[in-house]
């Protein structure tokens, strides 16, 4: 029994890990897509009709039996779990990706579970007590987590790495290139910052849903048909070119194949499922090993050099998101004693 209750523990882990891998390998690919020319709304649309073909039959005969009945209360929560959690968190993401890196859009998508826990105690779903020692824990890693943002996005620093650089006039290129890059580095890490918004105001929406709509693979594979129809809608309506929605180029059928079964099929079952079972902020705490898994994708495959200055943002950053997340367990580890004082003297009032 205890065997089993050990492994029960670690799967959420596990299940995690995985998402980290492939998110790693989901990123690398749509940087190459998106650099290749392929439209950000039409990879959001094709990506989730995708992922509604390779999921809705799977979810279908799973939960036949247990899904509940639709209503009107649950449509409202899929529109808006789609909007944020697949249409508009997808487009600021590849939006920033395309304008930055993908170390640093991955690695600005740490601040997401800071913004959520800042969310939450505004809408008072998350508790803060300054004057204990978890209180001052929250504060602090929310602190370094900004300053970590503010030093990632103000201060680039030497190369650390050093990638063969163009000569002649690929060297003119890429200076060029460079240059314009420049002009819309903020433009890109606005919208990741608004990526970061989407991501957490969609975990704890999903966290609501769960529990009012259970069926996992039913829930996501709604929302993906919701999403691909709103990605499908807006893209009708800025695209009025038929060639945009064909897809010539290896890496773009390769991109959207792999983004729609793995990067959202599998990929938001499995933090779904997480979140489930461990809540919101565990679920975001595993967002940094998605950044090393990127990094090395990112030297490696895309040969982009990396900085001092992301290097030691990123480790404000980590540093202050798990300072934040030890608060959260202390916390945690807390309430579950006082929980069980208030039963026992429920029990003992019952029985006098």
């Amino acid at each position: 029994m205890r065997a089993m209750a050990r492994i029960d523990e670690w799967k959420p882990v596990i299940a995690m890990l995985v998402f980290d891998l492939i998110s790693a390998v989901t990123t690398a690919l749509i940087k190459a897509a998106l650099e290749e020319g392929l439209d950000r709304l039409v990879l959001i649309t094709l990506r989730q009709l995708v992922a509604t073909v390779f999921l809705s039959p799977i979810a279908f005969f799973k939960e036949r039996n247990t899904r509940p009945k639709l209503t009107l209360e649950i449509l409202v929560y899929l529109f808006f779990s789609a909007a944020l959690g697949a249409a508009l968190s997808q487009y600021t993401f590849f939006y920033g990706l395309q304008y930055t890196t993908a170390t640093f859009a991955i690695t600005f998508t740490n601040l997401a579970p800071v913004l959520t826990f800042l969310i939450a105690v505004l809408l008072r779903v998350e508790s803060l007590n300054m004057k204990n020692k978890a209180g001052a824990a929250k504060i602090i890693g929310t602190l370094m987590s900004f300053a970590g943002v503010m030093l990632l996005t103000l201060y680039k620093g030497v190369a650390l790495t050093h990638q063969a650089e163009p000569s002649g006039q690929h060297a003119e290129a890429a200076a060029a290139a460079a240059e314009s890059g420049k002009k819309s580095w903020t433009l890109g890490t606005l919208a990741l910052l608004a990526n970061c918004l989407c991501f957490s105001f969609w975990l704890l929406l999903q966290s609501r849903l769960t529990k009012k709509y259970p069926a996992l693979y039913s829930s996501t594979a709604y929302m993906f048909v919701i999403s691909s129809l709103q990605g499908g809608g807006l893209t009708a309506a800025i695209q009025r070119r038929a060639s945009v929605w064909v897809l010539t180029k290896p890496v773009e059928i390769v991109t959207v194949l792999y983004t729609g079964i793995l990067g959202s099929g599998v990929g938001y079952v499995l933090m779904t499922w997480c979140v489930e079972k461990r809540g919101p902020v565990f679920t975001s705490s595993f967002i940094p090993i998605i950044q090393i898994m990127v990094a090395i994708i990112d030297f490696f495959f895309l040969h982009e050099n990396i900085y001092l200055g992301s290097v030691l943002g990123s480790i404000l950053m980590i540093m202050g998101l798990y300072i934040l997340l030890w608060g959260k367990s202390r916390d945690a580890s807390a309430t579950v004693p006082s929980v069980k004082e208030e039963e026992e003297d429920k029990e003992k009032q019952i029985k006098s």
